[in-house]
């Protein structure tokens, strides 16, 4: 093996292979998110009982994944009369059917992590396709460091897989363009895995099956005589009749083909999900929710036509009742009610490291002006564009995992300044990536909570942002190790925002809300999502008391 090829392959495995470390230590040490156990326990529901009955929200694909590390967990049964709720179905299965939660929630999170690796591998595959080894490994640092990334890539979530399932049919139908007949469909299959994962990527299915019609159209083009499976070989020889044919019978020939792929690659995505609904539940039990309101107009109108099944239409209806509910937001320390326009650009200013913004922009501009790469801007730009812009609208203001794939298709499209013929660009570019990588390795294992060093680094991101972008309840067992360590003894208060069960942790403490507040003494431990909509009754007990320690960066530890 060349020595170039080897210090290559050297740098793919360091990068990925801290990536791993990162994950993994921090899946081990965090107790579970909010929307963890739900997920959790509905994917035991799936392979337990086969039914769609809990968080119909979310189409299954997700969740599936989750459930192939269940399986080797020795997860106890469920119990299919369980009355509650998904939330209290979560804690049932967590605290309360004699699981280990530690071991349980590492089984699920394990294949996400694994998932989150290989598509670092997509990243470094198709920057390389673009700009070569040079820019491989600038998309992939940039990818293996980014800490969003690492933080939702180490749960059992749905964010980084959609995103990494959307990337990849991007990928799968630029290389459609060389040869058609392997990859678009496969780009068929990679999009319909990412909507049966999340319905927000719903949104770049139009983009996605035109590209693929674009990317059939340029293989036609490049080999006009080629028909049938002949176009999937790249050593096709040319037909000297059909070349001569005249140009009107050729260009209808490419739209055809070029209809065909569109068509065939939506109708591959759509069969994906049905498969995806028919593993979980072969018969689709499925009764729709009473009182699920149905939106009037083009809204109501889409939902009505998605050919999916009705549990993946209903879930639609779902969230949009939720985007009709008012939330409470909290961005650079203001708490507000409602939503901004503006709070996710906002918030990725914050929580991207300072290098890795820089390259965003550069590459982005380079794919524009660069003839190399112009083509494949179509591919990237678009589509993250289009992603931001619907996520901006969106009625919940929780994080920057609502734009995880920026992070995907933006460190793709940084590669392209390794293009740049100008002898200080690929140092200057090094140097960014390599920022990334010391911003990334100073928060471990904070990841979650990670804010860039021009807003305080990870220590203040609580002073500008709150919920999943620094305390999503995912620290009960640092601090009980704290309260053990350093206040052994003392009387314990806690105000919590999370999905874990404080008492499983060793975590004796009482509610102050349920005494006079003057009653109240001693440690008092808020988590910092409460501190930033401190409401009326937490704030004049917070005003009387003295900030001492803090837990994991996302929760504060008060002397009163």
């Amino acid at each position: 093996m060349p020595r170039r090829r080897l210090f290559y392959l050297l740098a793919v495995f360091a990068m990925l292979g801290q990536m791993a470390f990162a994950m993994v230590t921090t899946a081990r040490q965090q107790t579970p998110t909010i929307d963890e156990p739900v997920y959790v326990a509905t994917a035991a529901v799936y392979t337990q009982q086969h039914s769609l009955r809990y968080n119909p929200e979310h189409p299954p694909l997700g969740k599936l994944i989750m459930a192939t590390g269940l399986l080797f967990s020795g997860t106890n049964e469920l119990d299919p009369a369980y009355p509650g709720s998904q939330s209290a179905l979560g804690r049932h299965l967590l605290y309360e059917s004699g699981n280990n939660p530690f071991r349980l929630l590492f089984a699920a999170r394990l294949p996400i992590i694994l998932l989150t690796l290989l598509f670092g591998l997509v990243v470094l595959v198709f920057a390389r396709d673009l700009t070569g080894p040079a820019g491989g490994l600038v998309a992939l640092a940039l990818y293996a460091f980014s800490p969003d990334v690492i933080a939702h890539g180490s749960l059992a979530t749905l964010d980084v897989p959609a995103a990494g399932m959307l990337l990849t049919a991007f990928w799968l139908a630029w290389r459609g363009r060389e040869r058609p007949w392997r990859y678009l469909p496969l780009a068929g299959v990679a999009l319909g895995a990412a909507l049966a994962t999340r319905a927000n990527t719903l949104v770049a299915v139009p983009l996605l099956v035109l590209v693929a019609a674009w990317s059939m159209w340029h293989a036609q083009r490049a080999q006009p005589a080629a028909t049938g499976l002949e176009a999937a070989d790249a050593e096709a020889a040319p037909d000297p009749e059909a070349a001569a044919a005249p140009p009107a019978k050729t260009v209808t020939r490419r739209l055809l083909f070029s209809a065909g792929a569109l068509i065939g690659t939506g109708l591959i995505a759509v069969a994906v999900v049905w498969v995806v609904y028919l593993v979980v539940d072969p018969h689709l039990r499925w009764t729709t929710p009473p009182r699920l309101p149905h939106p009037d107009g083009l809204k109501g109108l889409a939902v009505d036509w998605l050919p999916f099944p009705q549990a993946y239409r209903d879930g639609m209806l779902i969230q949009f009742k939720f985007e009709r509910q008012t939330f409470n937001g909290f961005l650079l320390g203001e708490a507000y009610r409602g939503n901004l326009w503006y709070y996710l650009p906002v918030a990725l200013l914050i929580k991207t490291p300072l290098g890795m913004l820089v390259l965003w922009a550069a590459g982005a501009v380079t794919m524009l002006f660069v003839p190399r790469v112009r083509a494949a801007a179509v591919y990237l730009l678009p589509v993250s564009a289009l992603l931001l812009l619907v996520a901006m609208t969106g009625s919940r203001d929780y994080g920057t995992r609502y734009a995880i794939f920026l992070p995907l298709f933006l460190s793709v499209a940084a590669a392209s300044v390794t293009l740049i013929r100008i002898r200080w660009v690929l140092p200057v570019a090094a140097v960014l990536a390599l920022t990334v990588a010391v911003s990334s390795l100073r928060t471990f294992p904070y990841y979650l909570p990670y804010s860039n060093e021009a807003f305080g680094g990870t220590a203040n991101t609580h002073l500008n942002l709150h919920d999943s972008n620094v305390d999503w309840g995912q620290d009960l067992a640092r601090l009980s190790q704290k309260l053990k360590t350093d206040y052994a003894g003392e009387k314990i208060w806690l105000i919590y925002k999370g999905s874990g069960v404080p008492a499983y942790y060793g975590i004796n403490a009482a509610n102050p809300y349920a005494v006079p507040f003057e009653q109240v003494h001693g440690i008092l431990v808020v988590s910092d999502s409460r501190v930033a909509l401190a409401s009326p009754r937490l704030k004049p007990l917070l005003d009387s008391s003295t900030p001492i320690d803090q837990v994991g960066y996302s929760m504060t530890i008060y002397r009163r």
